[in-house]
């Protein structure tokens, strides 16, 4: 008689739990670490028995972007003015990607597939849309933003004001760089905050502006 080798069953995964390893390899390594046989190990699998979840790295980005946004509520006041139903939405999707700001790229990257980018996206036009942007100038307006918050966040990740560049530049010599030395001077006593939220405020003043031009 020979002794019957009973297999293990498949293990079951969830999308949500296969972005989770996703992003625990991210957080831990960098976004240039992200690999089917890295998430594999993390669930401590084989890399062939992830491909039945998963088919490649481009579907773990997706599903890790949507397990990052997934908290953000898109939800905002309607009687407040759109100023600050934008700030308030974009400081949502701030506080979720400042946790795992190497994902910031992937957020462009899948701006057409991630249901967690669609979301905001929609949330985001539809206060501009009841602001009476529209056409070109909601275009233009949806675009500033997009591009002031991901660029924004991966300043404050990869060379935020505190850090040894700024302390480099405010090094310099004052009779050959009068100005860069001066401003990252200042730019060390500017908390992260200010920094962002600063930026913000201009760039909406700027879209208000514009929005009061004749057309």
């Amino acid at each position: 008689m020979y002794a019957v080798k009973v297999m293990p069953r498949p293990r079951s995964l969830s999308p949500q739990g296969i972005a989770a390893a996703a992003l625990a390899v991210i957080d831990r390594e960098g976004l240039a670490a992200l690999s089917m046989r890295a998430v594999a190990g993390e669930l401590g699998m084989s890399t062939m028995a992830l491909y039945r979840y998963v088919n490649d790295r481009e579907q773990l980005e997706r599903l890790v972007v949507d397990l990052v946004l997934s908290a953000v509520d898109v939800d905002v006041p309607a009687c407040a003015p759109w100023s600050k139903r934008v700030t308030l939405l974009v400081a949502r999707v701030r506080d979720a990607i400042r946790a795992h700001p190497a994902v910031v790229p992937l957020t462009l990257a899948h701006r057409h597939s991630s249901e967690g980018v669609r979301r905001f996206g929609e949330a985001l036009l539809g206060v501009l849309t009841a602001a009476g942007f529209a056409g070109a100038h909601r275009v233009i307006a949806f675009r500033s933003l997009i591009s002031y918050v991901s660029g924004a966040l991966q300043a404050e990740h990869l060379g935020p004001l505190s850090g040894d560049g700024t302390a480099r530049l405010a090094a310099l010599s004052e009779a050959d760089y009068p100005f860069l030395s001066a401003t990252a001077r200042d730019a060390r006593r500017v908390p992260p905050d200010q920094e962002f939220f600063g930026g913000l405020a201009i760039v909406l003043r700027g879209l208000h502006a514009d929005e009061q031009r004749p057309r």
